[in-house]
């Protein structure tokens, strides 16, 4: 089996903006480069990675494409078009589209001040156009905004593949934990719809000793509603420096999967993430 992290990304703030990440983030407030995450994927035995936009513009894009290019053990790239201008959108894809990189994209929906941003009509077209063409789309479906939209774009875009990251990032309040439950059953409700278990880690209620068993409800209650031909694993480095490392989130992760068959955790680790994202591993 070919593992592959679906979800990891790389920036360096002397060569692109990135105005969300500022000195208040600590420890991941400075450059992350491709050669600085290459030992922890050996260490890990992760085979291949698909690289996720983190900021939206097209010097993050092309950035991310340099590297899948110098670095084999990149498998694809999630960039970033236009969804709200589709003339543009569709100029793009024609771009980005002859590169077998490029893989499907992602907006940064949590930073729109506009909560339905992404169920604007020509937002709605944007969409149409990449799944027109094959591509996917992250969804950064950040609870309590943006997961409820879920439902709504699977059924104006019905060919659209997309995948939830993070699970949402559950909130940690019983009352709140029950309305994610709710709309993530919901999303889960379209079989072009998945989900990467990936983030769980910031969303503990203690950064430093969190531990598999505080994130296994949210991978269970995950598996129960998308199976895990639905599932895939994602790292978040370098995110996930705010709550341990690399190796942490793969041991914590595996453990949380240690009751599943073989096939099932095959799957999580890499199968779906190969077939949803097209990687031909």
């Amino acid at each position: 089996m070919v593992t592959v992290d679906t979800h990891q990304h790389f920036w360096n703030l002397d060569e692109v903006a990135y105005p969300w990440l500022v000195p208040a983030y600590g420890p991941i407030y400075r450059n992350f480069s491709a050669d600085e995450l290459a030992p922890q994927l050996a260490a890990s035995g992760v085979d291949k990675t698909v690289i996720v936009q983190a900021m939206d513009s097209y010097a993050d894009t092309d950035s991310m494409l340099s590297i899948a290019e110098a670095y084999d053990w990149v498998a694809g790239v999630v960039g970033w078009v236009p969804l709200h201008d589709p003339a543009e959108t569709a100029k793009k894809l024609d771009e980005y589209g002859r590169n077998p990189y490029f893989k499907g994209m992602r907006h940064l929906i949590h930073e729109e001040t506009n909560p339905d941003w992404v169920t604007q009509k020509q937002v709605i077209e944007g969409l149409q156009i990449l799944a027109d063409r094959g591509l996917t789309f992250d969804v950064v479906a950040v609870f309590p905004n943006h997961l409820k939209h879920v439902p709504t774009l699977a059924e104006r875009v019905p060919n659209l593949k997309m995948v939830i990251d993070h699970l949402a990032k559950p909130p940690l309040s019983a009352d709140d934990r029950a309305v994610w439950r709710a709309q993530l059953a919901a999303a889960a409700e379209s079989p072009n719809v998945y989900a990467k278990v990936s983030g769980l880690n910031t969303v503990t209620p203690d950064f430093e000793t969190w531990t598999y068993e505080d994130i296994k409800p949210l991978v269970d209650y995950a598996l129960e509603q998308f199976g895990a031909d639905r599932l895939m694993f994602g790292s978040d480095w370098p995110v996930a420096v705010l709550a341990g490392d690399y190796a942490k989130v793969w041991d914590e992760t595996n453990k949380c999967l240690a009751d599943l068959s073989e096939a099932e955790r095959d799957a999580i680790l890499g199968g779906t993430g190969n077939a949803f994202y097209r990687l031909n591993l």
